[in-house]
């Protein structure tokens, strides 16, 4: 897996030789890339077989439901164990390797300690936030420093959608978006 996201990052770069050859030749300067652009690997998602029992432990030690831990992992990677976001984020649990060093992951494509590390993230942001589920999930999607930042789901289109999506797979008689105010009491 890992040879194989390698070559996929030494395609970019050769592509992006490409396209500033090709950009010199016109005469066009293009801003230069940082560094390559992390790239989702092409895997096939894991199997339910494999993954529950992981998801099930992951669950039991850091006291949260199983389809918690599973939606998170069905929004964040659809189940592929290689999957790495365009901003970095990577494995079943999609988390930021700096996230995953804190942890102490040694293997974020691993699906057991990914899935470990994430729950035990969750737990955190979960004890962090009163046991606000919604406020958890948005931290867990934009960042703890976003809710810190507002003590509410940040007004981000994608944060808000990926909390409403989540929510509603686990509770499915949900109607309400996140993203509308509260109901102000009737004073009479």
């Amino acid at each position: 897996m890992r040879e194989a996201l390698e070559q996929q990052k030494a395609s970019i770069a050769k592509q992006q030789q490409a396209v500033r050859q090709q950009a010199q030749t016109a005469g066009v300067r293009l801003v230069p890339w940082e560094s390559a652009p992390v790239v989702e690997a092409a895997c096939d998602p894991i199997a339910d077989a494999e993954v529950m029992p992981l998801i099930e432990k992951a669950a039991k030690t850091n006291k949260l439901e199983p389809k918690l831990i599973r939606a998170v992992i069905e929004k964040e990677s659809g189940f592929r164990p290689c999957a790495v976001s365009p901003k970095g984020a990577q494995g079943l649990m999609q988390l930021m390797p700096g996230t995953a060093g804190d942890l102490g992951i040694h293997d974020i494509f691993d699906p057991g300690q990914n899935i470990d590390a994430g729950a035990r993230f969750l737990r955190q942001l979960l004890d962090k936030f009163g046991g606000d589920l919604p406020k958890t999930l948005g931290a867990y999607n934009a960042g703890p420093a976003a809710i810190d930042a507002t003590s509410a789901i940040p007004a981000i289109p994608e944060t808000q959608d990926y909390v409403d999506s989540i929510m509603k797979k686990l509770d499915p008689t949900r109607t309400v978006p996140l993203s509308s105010p509260t109901p102000k009491p009737i004073e009479n």
